[in-house]
């Protein structure tokens, strides 16, 4: 059976539509609001659910996703909590890919093996690594394809054409572009410079790419549409979360939050 991230884009390119990916941190602005949060995303047009693993120092990651991991571990998230969340939203929707997002830490910890097993079970359709590069991954990639999980790869504006190749090479149902050298949530997005590098990714690569970071709103994720296969829409929506005041509010903050960018990306324009 295929990975759902393969037929999620099957299914888009056949309705020529690109795919909206949410990010949200598990256990922000609580754990056992997580999957409510995530099957709201979807009823609002999310095609693809990236969940952040919460981490004590995310290097990549601008103030607003650190100040949710703090909180999220403050309130005891963890990547066991992580894997708990998906089996519960694998309990209403045995279709939407998962991808989990974080850095190497936690899973070192885990074990690769047990990780690759448990994130298998609970529902896990993907793992993006921000600290790990292919040549990292050595270990790690053959326990998660064993398992039929996809080792999602990052490119970013200063990744050369031989480098290319060989994330080429590693990588599995996307990739993933960082749109600027920076950190997330920072407002440096050059839409207009985003054709040329996905033109040059493109010729390394037959799968699907995805622009993240600086994504904040729908016009933006509709200009950035014209382009990738995907937008990864993140900052701004845990911002939007951060405030929440229920499980019932959250869910409300997600869908208004991401229904008008799906819808923008269907119109391409707002």
């Amino acid at each position: 059976m295929s990975n759902r991230i393969d037929r999620c884009f099957r299914a888009l390119k056949e309705q020529s539509r690109q795919a909206l990916i949410p990010f949200i941190t598990v256990g922000d602005p609580h754990p056992d609001w997580t999957a409510g949060i995530m099957h709201e995303l979807v009823s609002a047009g999310a095609n693809i659910v990236e969940l952040g693993v919460p981490f004590s120092d995310p290097m990549a990651d601008g103030p607003v996703i650190q100040e949710a991991s703090e909180r999220a571990i403050a309130r005891g998230a963890s990547l066991h909590r992580v894997l708990d969340t998906v089996r519960e939203f694998r309990q209403r929707d045995a279709d939407t890919p998962v991808v989990l997002m974080g850095y190497m830490n936690p899973l070192e910890r885990y074990g690769h093996a047990a990780f690759a097993r448990d994130a298998a079970e609970a529902g896990v359709d993907g793992v993006l690594l921000v600290d790990c590069p292919p040549e990292e991954m050595l270990e790690l990639s053959p326990e998660l394809q064993g398992k039929g999980i996809y080792p999602i790869c990052l490119l970013a504006p200063t990744t050369t054409p031989q480098r290319m190749d060989i994330i080429a090479r590693n990588a599995q149902g996307y990739l993933y572009y960082v749109s600027f050298k920076g950190i997330t949530g920072a407002s440096r997005l050059d839409q207009a410079g985003i054709a040329a590098p996905l033109e040059e990714i493109r010729k390394h690569s037959a799968l699907p790419v995805a622009v993240g970071f600086g994504i904040k709103d729908a016009e933006a994720a509709a200009a950035v549409a014209k382009f990738a296969d995907a937008v990864v829409i993140g900052s701004a929506l845990v911002q939007a979360l951060a405030a929440s005041t229920s499980s019932t509010d959250a869910e409300q903050r997600a869908r208004v939050f991401l229904a008008p960018v799906r819808k923008a990306m269907d119109n391409g324009r707002v």
